[in-house]
């Protein structure tokens, strides 16, 4: 048993256990974070990234793909299904589909993703990423996909460059906030930069989605602060769990974080909330993975239940999987 470290005010979170169960990895191929639904027929059915292993963790821009796995119990075993997106050819997300994200809505099922598309090598992949989303009747598909991108880079703007790793929640107000990680064009090639957030709401899951003018998330002088959002909304509130890259938000490096907002634009940090890359085992071993990132909640009747992360164990090898705990959210 697997013991994460988990604070916050007022027990926000629950002590968590990680079982042998709660892990999703593949021989063949490196996996990438995972978002779960439970689906009418009782089962879990989790939309992940993979790329294959012999590629290396850059992999994931010049050759990620999205499949689905399904398990009886939301923290596992997972059992693979299939590839659901993937190669197509002349397109917006010709070469890769990444970090994908589900809500459902009416009986329809809404995958935000990344695509892109370039001449295989990482940096012109990396800078063709755009916001994109397929609707299904079933998590495991067919999913349709649109000839278009979702949300597209912005000329002369603070996402100008990129437009990547999107979140979606219907809010209080009946519309639809998309958070998405922005890359704008200040900074020296190839990189380009900053790299920071961007709101954009619709009034159906599909959109438009309108752009809110100016950046959230920012932290004054700091060119890339977070990344990995993800969002949802609970009794009234809009919440997101943010990846700190370094010590931007809390004393712990590469930590998730936790923050509240009433209308998606205006945020606020958690207080002493966060959730570091250190996990305590039953026995008093404990094991700190290089990166802990992509947070993904599991809502069963709107309320989280289940955390799900992508996790590189070690720096210097090219490793990774999927690991999920059941984790308790109080909001007062």
């Amino acid at each position: 048993m697997l013991t994460a470290l988990v604070t916050g005010p007022k027990n926000l979170f629950s002590k968590s256990l990680l079982d042998e169960c709660s892990v999703l990895k593949m021989r063949d191929w490196l996996v990438w974070g995972g978002n779960t639904v439970v689906h009418s027929d009782g089962k879990y059915y989790m939309l992940f990234s993979r790329w294959p292993r012999e590629t290396g963790h850059d992999g994931w821009v010049t050759h990620s793909e999205i499949a689905c796995a399904v398990a009886d119990c939301a923290t596992g075993p997972f059992h693979f299904i299939d590839t659901v997106i993937t190669r197509r050819s002349g397109k917006w997300d010709a070469d890769v589909s990444h970090n994908p994200t589900l809500i459902q809505h009416n009986a329809k099922y809404y995958l935000y993703y990344t695509g892109n598309y370039g001449d295989g090598t990482y940096w012109d992949n990396r800078n063709h990423q755009r916001v994109g989303v397929a609707v299904a009747d079933h998590p495991a598909g067919p999913w349709q996909r649109f000839d278009e991108p979702l949300l597209d880079v912005t000329p002369d703007s603070w996402d100008s460059m990129v437009t990547t790793n999107p979140s979606c929640t219907q809010i209080p107000d009946g519309r639809f906030l998309l958070i998405y990680k922005a890359v704008g064009s200040e900074h020296e090639a190839p990189f380009y930069g900053p790299v920071v957030h961007g709101a954009a709401f619709a009034d159906n899951p599909l959109g438009p989605f309108i752009k809110h003018h100016k950046p959230i998330f920012e932290v004054k002088g700091a060119k890339f602060p977070g990344e990995d959002p993800f969002i949802w909304t609970q009794d009234g509130k809009i919440y997101a769990f943010i990846k700190d890259n370094n010590c931007y938000y809390s004393p712990y490096p590469k930590s998730i974080i936790l923050f509240e907002s009433q209308n998606g634009i205006n945020w606020t940090q958690c207080e002493n909330a966060f959730i570091t890359r250190k996990f305590n085992y039953s026995n008093g071993k404990s094991v700190e993975f290089d990166r802990v990132e992509r947070p993904q909640l599991l809502l069963e009747n709107g309320i989280p239940s289940v955390l799900y992360c992508g996790v590189k164990p070690q720096a210097e090898k090219s490793d990774s999987f999927n690991i999920h705990f059941k984790i308790k959210f109080q909001t007062n």
